[in-house]
């Protein structure tokens, strides 16, 4: 399929991301005491061993792609996403992304436990959108309250929320507004299974009208739904991309 080049959202070149492993090996307190003494000379010089976490990654997304990405634990799922949103930077190669890019990872982020959840979802309103001016602020964190449902508990502390309606209020917030490129990383982990379908929804109208969308997932069902291509990460590297159907074939067989 050919695109056009002002539809490109998001080009990765030869991505290639490890972490450094030094590995101290002390035997007693004092080989403990000495190695860390020593280590600000000796580790300039001695090899280091480096966890390869993604390999030669190249990828392109444009506007209308939904995107699934699937792979056993482990396989760099969310270190790509986090590399998509410039969270990390790749010791190797590029990635370059084109217009607004939400990522959405983990409910906690910038929750002020002792505040309200009404007060918290206001933060993050104006965390999340802080380029709108503060009438739609507003107008999107109120909307978000609403459709938590969390109804007399959003003026409770949210450090005495469950994880279910942590869950419920922060992608509440999250899903408010569309943008250019939308990253989900595993965003239903801890909803109760009545706000999940409600949530559902939501996500995929947000993603639907969206430039594009990257949806990293366990759920095949979800992926399916709401995907219309597919990236498999498997020993560090893409292995697959292409079309949903085909590419839930090849993972299966990966699993047997």
């Amino acid at each position: 399929m050919q695109h056009l080049s002002d539809d490109l959202l998001l080009d990765i070149k030869d991505l290639n991301f490890y972490y450094r492993l030094d590995t101290f090996k002390a035997h007693s307190f004092k080989d403990l005491i000495v190695s860390k003494f020593s280590f600000s000379f000796t580790s300039w010089f001695s090899p280091r061993e480096n966890l390869h976490i993604l390999k030669d990654i190249n990828l392109e997304v444009y506007k209308g792609d939904r995107v699934g990405i699937i792979g056993v634990n482990g396989a760099g799922k969310t270190t790509l996403c986090r590399l998509m949103a410039k969270m990390l930077i790749p010791q190797l190669g590029s990635v370059k992304s084109y217009g607004e890019v939400r990522a959405i990872f983990n409910p906690s982020v910038a929750i002020i436990p002792e505040l309200t959840g009404r007060e918290n979802a206001y933060l993050l309103a104006e965390l999340l959108f802080s380029k709108l001016p503060k009438y739609q602020i507003d107008e999107i964190a109120n909307e978000a309250c609403e459709f938590s449902e969390l109804g007399e508990f959003l003026d409770s502390p949210y450090n005495l929320y469950s994880k279910g309606m942590q869950v419920r209020l922060f992608l509440s917030v999250i899903s408010a507004k569309t943008c250019d490129l939308l990253i989900l990383d595993e965003i239903f982990d801890g909803a109760d299974e009545f706000f999940q379908k409600k949530m559902a929804k939501r996500i995929k109208k947000i993603i639907e009208d969206s430039g594009a969308s990257i949806m990293v997932s366990h759920s095949l069902d979800k992926i399916r739904d709401v995907c219309n291509r597919l990236l498999i990460l498997d020993n560090s590297s893409l292995i697959f991309d292409g079309s949903v159907e085909e590419g839930i074939i090849v993972y299966k067989s990966l699993k047997n």
